[in-house]
């Protein structure tokens, strides 16, 4: 098995790009229409340690220069997905989706979906209800686009449903290989207790980013994510035979980012599969184990028995 090759500057033969810094000098260095798929959350302008809070319209002109960049390097087929939550101003809440969308809309890009990720812990709210989703913007760069549906189908309510009556009686009324998994996702997002949990305080999961790569990429291709924290999109696209670049400010989460990758190499990364169901405490047998993760040259996942 060969080992990843992952380096700090672009370089067309790596695997993993990981650049320690600003996200725009990394958007530099890149030819346009390289990136098959971008795909990140950046920071909501709340003030986290990893950001400075700004003054919304100066936040909205950093977040246009990034886009902007980011559409250059987008391959004419390609994607970005840009997942976002609330602006939160006394009490106040401006969803970023829809401060962000005229930007993107000015760079000619198409919206495709607004996925809602619903996940089920979070903060309490006292004087209004508790947020419990975030958005993900799909917009594609033009309406010839990678959309692979059948790699992210998910199991038929009634797998066995018929037609009883027309001239398909009999036959299967759904897809042999699964339902759409439409623009609701219930994913659990990354607490205390969670399999994935590391020292970020908004970490992505692996598995909300891994159906995003699966859909929207073939192997091989380019995978950017400009706010890269500590690299669960880099897991996803790495674990699927797919190249990633990433930027990120805090050298520390770069340093996390590299020894999950490490990890993976050595097959001892841990993630949450993802077919697995929501927790339910009245089901508790319906939980699946975690999932090991092997990456390099040959591609295999292993199945964690515990």
């Amino acid at each position: 098995m060969s080992p990843i090759r992952l380096v700090d500057r672009y370089a067309p033969d790596a695997d993993a790009v990981f650049h320690t810094g600003d996200c725009l000098d990394l958007l530099a260095a890149l030819p346009d229409g390289l990136v098959q798929l971008v795909v990140t959350s950046p920071p909501y302008n709340l003030g986290k340690p990893y950001e400075s809070r700004l003054d919304l319209s100066a936040y909205l002109k950093q977040q246009q220069r990034v886009i902007a960049e980011c559409v250059r390097v987008l391959h004419p087929r390609g994607s970005i997905c840009w997942e976002v939550g609330n602006f939160v101003d006394d009490g106040e809440i401006l969803p970023l989706d829809i401060a962000l969308y005229p930007i993107f809309a000015a760079q000619g890009l198409h919206l495709r979906n607004r996925i809602i990720w619903h996940y089920g812990h979070g903060l309490h709210a006292s004087r209004r209800f508790s947020g419990r989703y975030e958005v993900i913007l799909w917009f594609t760069r033009s309406d010839d686009y990678v959309f692979n549906l059948d790699a992210v189908r998910v199991p038929q309510r009634y797998p066995h449903k018929k037609y009883f009556k027309g001239p398909r009686k009999g036959e299967l009324s759904g897809n042999p290989l699964g339902k759409n998994p439409s623009d609701v996702w219930e994913i659990p997002n990354v607490k205390a207790n969670h399999v994935e949990k590391t020292i970020h305080p908004c970490q992505f999961p692996v598995e909300l980013v891994e159906r995003l790569v699966l859909a929207l990429t073939q192997a091989g291709d380019w995978v950017l994510d400009p706010f890269m924290g500590v690299g669960s999109t880099a897991i996803a696209a790495l674990m699927h035979g797919r190249k990633v670049l990433g930027a990120e400010l805090m050298p520390e989460y770069v340093s996390i980012a590299r020894e999950r990758v490490r990890l993976a190499e050595e097959g001892r990364l841990r993630i949450r599969p993802m077919d697995r169901a929501v927790y339910d405490p009245n089901a508790p047998a319906r939980s699946a184990p975690p999932r090991i993760v092997q990456i390099g040259f040959k591609q295999q996942e292993l199945s964690l028995t515990e």
